[in-house]
């Protein structure tokens, strides 16, 4: 059974930088792209940073461009999102998901976790 679990989130002051990860188990976890989307009430979830098999393209939001990093341990199956420089905007529910190699499309996601960035 394909699980994404998420961890992490909380209250993180303007400037922090937390590290969520995401462990997956269930399948193969180096065959699949991955990536990071995030979701505020009202709009739509959003591609985050995606990365793939083997970590050597990383595309990224421009919002988070060279604040945030995608890294991911094919030997321990986690996915991690590096993010620095926080801001209040950044506030989101962010979820860790697999994408299907052939369609591109999202097929399984995490539960989510929320990162409040306060003011």
């Amino acid at each position: 059974q394909v699980q994404l679990v998420g961890s992490g989130g909380g209250l993180v002051p303007p400037g922090g930088s937390p590290r969520p990860p995401c462990g997956a188990s269930g399948f193969t976890f180096g065959n699949y792209l991955m990536g990071w989307y995030r979701q505020v009430p009202g709009k739509e979830r959003e591609m985050v940073a995606g990365i793939s098999r083997t970590s050597r393209s990383t595309p990224y939001l421009a919002d988070v461009k060279g604040r945030f990093t995608i890294s991911r341990d094919n030997a321990n199956s986690t996915l991690f999102l590096q993010m620095n420089s926080l801001k209040p905007e950044d506030t989101a529910v962010y979820y860790c998901a697999r994408v299907e190699p052939d369609s591109g499309r999202v097929d399984y996601w995490g539960q989510g976790i929320q990162v409040t960035v306060s003011s």
